[in-house]
């Protein structure tokens, strides 16, 4: 990372502004200052320039709102995700009795239910879509959370002691990136199911399973840059005053890392996202009525060619939520590291 060029720096005069091309003060009461501006201020001014980032940034911000105020958001909607309607002379109205499909166009879009109804159950759309955010981004939230605290760990124990450490750790690291973790999500999820069929239990599960195996890229990530950094001169400073190792490593190293995990952490959690929704789409995700886009795209999936418009709600929303945290973690990767992204 860099500090940016030397015309990056902020030049203010000493008794309050500058006049013409050549930068003069407006008095000579005193010479001009050079203020020097700090990383993050270089950082937000390139994010800032970056256009897609930024958009990906404002969606980000939408649908973690609408994930956090999905009750009071249903309550003035005036629709409960789990609420069937499905039976009695109001399901007459809004599910054919031989098909049991949602009598209208684009799933029996109206004015009571704005983005329709499901198939057979005739539950809410919209409302399964905002706790199908809530339920996504809570489990990869917690997911990449738990990878990053044994990522950045173990990177940086790895990194900073070498010798026998650094090679069981980096061992450990390529058994679980070269592990079949599909296949172990479905078997382990499988026979806790056995176990408990609680909802809370399945949850667990899942983030366990999502973040334990994805920390190894995280630390090998943080491996890398401790080898180059417990080598600078601000550590060997530290250790010469009589700074410690655990003092070093989480008070001289880890703040230079804050750029690295914060790039990792947004391209982090949409792929735990789509990890979720393929799990919940498999049918060994979240347990119903809890909502799931993947749960969603799954039930969907054999109604595609009668009604299409129920397949294709969840889709859009896995997409444009993915879409716009890879959009700003690209842009913050190229904010923090700008000769990377030249």
């Amino acid at each position: 990372m860099t500090l940016g060029s030397p015309n990056e720096l902020e030049v203010v005069a000493a008794e309050d502004g500058l006049t013409g091309a050549g930068l003069e003060p407006e008095d000579q009461r005193g010479p001009a200052q050079i203020k020097g501006r700090s990383l993050w201020a270089l950082a937000w001014r390139r994010l800032r320039r970056d256009k897609p980032a930024m958009a990906g940034g404002v969606v980000i911000i939408l649908l973690i709102l609408l994930a956090a105020l999905a009750d009071p958001l249903a309550s003035l909607y005036g629709q409960d995700y789990a609420a069937q309607h499905n039976s009695g002379a109001e399901a007459a109205k809004l599910l054919d009795p031989l098909t049991q499909m949602p009598i209208g166009a684009f799933s029996g879009v109206s004015g009571r239910f704005w983005l329709g109804i499901t198939p057979i159950g005739g539950q809410d759309i919209l409302t399964n879509l905002l706790f199908g955010a809530r339920t996504s981004l809570v489990i990869a939230g917690l997911a990449t959370a738990l990878s990053l605290v044994l990522g950045v760990a173990l990177g940086l124990i790895a990194g900073f002691y070498r010798g026998w450490i650094d090679t069981v750790l980096s061992r450990i690291m390529d058994v679980l990136l070269s592990f079949p973790v599909l296949l172990f999500s479905i078997a382990l999820i499988t026979v806790t199911g056995f176990i408990s069929s609680a909802a809370m239990v399945r949850y667990a599960v899942i983030v366990f399973v999502l973040g334990f195996f994805s920390w190894p890229y995280i630390g090998r990530i943080v491996r890398g840059q401790v080898l180059s950094l417990r080598e600078k001169e601000f550590v060997e400073a530290a250790r010469s005053l009589g700074a410690g190792n655990v003092h070093i490593m989480f008070r001289e190293i880890l703040p230079s890392l804050v750029g690295p995990i914060l790039v990792y952490t947004t391209l982090a959690i949409p792929s735990n996202m789509l990890g979720e929704a393929g799990l919940s789409f498999l049918g060994i995700g979240v347990i119903p009525p809890t909502p799931s886009w993947g749960q969603m795209l799954s039930d969907a999936g054999g109604y595609v060619q009668i009604d299409p418009w129920y397949l294709f709600l969840p889709g859009l929303a896995i997409f444009i939520s993915v879409l716009a945290f890879n959009l700003f973690g690209d842009g913050l990767r190229d904010a923090l590291d700008p000769r990377g992204s030249r």
